[in-house]
């Protein structure tokens, strides 16, 4: 069987405050999510119809069994998601002030078990039979996961789509500063990269949109995605094709989460087969969805709740 999209990097429980505008150590209330980036991904591309996986690991604990079960409910395929025993899940919490403060403290010592993915243990047959393969920043931030998450992406050897989100989490790395060649080596193995302008000046060196997206192209992928929050998305293919897309409006609740929605209607628009407007737009109508949101997987749209927010012109 080939998927059309698997997925390999962070998983975690958010642990999300049930009150807005309230400090953590004020919050009495929590609601339990499934969380990591690379898993809402893969949650998000589900919810739009594509057979999903991911490639992770949990600790050996109700956490763990607690995210395979939330897993399986949202359709994406868990066989590849392993305990290490020893460590535990990682939890992540987060303050809820709208509409644009959203401090995470994450809860990954001593090694998140998303980190101890090792070489040996993948499937590198399903990784490149994939219509899409989703790797993310945080993956290169340690070992094993660093070797592993290279070696795939080197075996892959640029088939069908291959995506690299930059997903910058400088907290993840012993030493920040040392993250830009294996950043590089990434991107060269990738078909498309996906970030913010923070995390494209960790990749290229520049924050300017139109700057990044070429030094993007030069390194090596075919498509550079970059989002630029309330400026909307900029997406550069190497072929002259481009788009330059407004967010759509919407009041936020929780920002969290709407840059996975984002990769996974990216995953759907590609494989889809459509123009590159086409494809960002539907991409910010999906991660507008979210932000007006609490939560992040359970928040993923379904088809029709994009459609109904790109009739409107606005998520209402």
């Amino acid at each position: 069987m080939a998927y059309d999209l698997i997925t390999m990097g962070r998983i975690g429980v958010d642990l999300y405050p049930l009150q807005t505008g309230v400090p953590l150590d004020r919050v009495t209330s929590f609601g339990k999510f499934l969380g990591g980036s690379a898993t809402n991904v893969a949650v998000a591309a589900a919810r739009l119809g594509l057979g999903t996986a991911v490639i992770t690991r949990t600790g050996d604990d109700p956490f763990g069994t607690y995210l395979h079960e939330a897993l399986r409910g949202f359709g994406v395929d868990d066989r590849w998601v392993t305990p290490v025993p020893g460590l535990p899940t990682p939890v992540t919490f987060c303050e809820v002030f709208p509409p644009d403060d959203f401090p995470l403290y994450f809860y990954r010592l001593p090694k998140a078990p998303d980190l101890e993915i090792h070489p040996g243990e993948l499937d590198l047959g399903a990784i490149r039979a994939a219509r899409v393969f989703w790797v993310t920043g945080t993956g290169l931030s340690e070992e094993p996961s660093r070797t592993a998450t290279l070696g795939a992406l080197a075996h892959r050897a640029r088939s069908g789509i291959t995506v690299f989100d930059l997903d910058w989490r400088p907290m993840f790395w012993d030493d920040p500063g040392s993250a830009r060649p294996f950043y590089a080596e990434a991107l060269r193995h990738a078909t498309v990269a996906v970030g913010n302008v923070d995390e494209v000046e960790i990749a290229t060196g520049t924050r300017e949109p139109h700057a990044a997206a070429r030094a993007l192209l030069d390194a090596g992928v075919e498509l550079a995605v970059v989002k630029q929050g309330p400026k909307g998305v900029l997406a550069v293919h190497r072929d002259g094709e481009r788009a330059e897309v407004p967010p759509l409006p919407v009041t936020v609740l929780n920002g969290l989460g709407a840059g996975d929605a984002f990769g996974g209607s990216l995953c759907h628009g590609l494989l889809a087969g459509w123009d590159l407007e086409r494809v960002v737009r539907h991409a910010n109508a999906a991660g507008a969805i979210v932000a007006s949101r609490l939560e992040c997987s359970s928040a993923m749209p379904t088809p029709d709740e994009v459609a109904s927010a790109l009739a409107a012109g606005a998520v209402r």
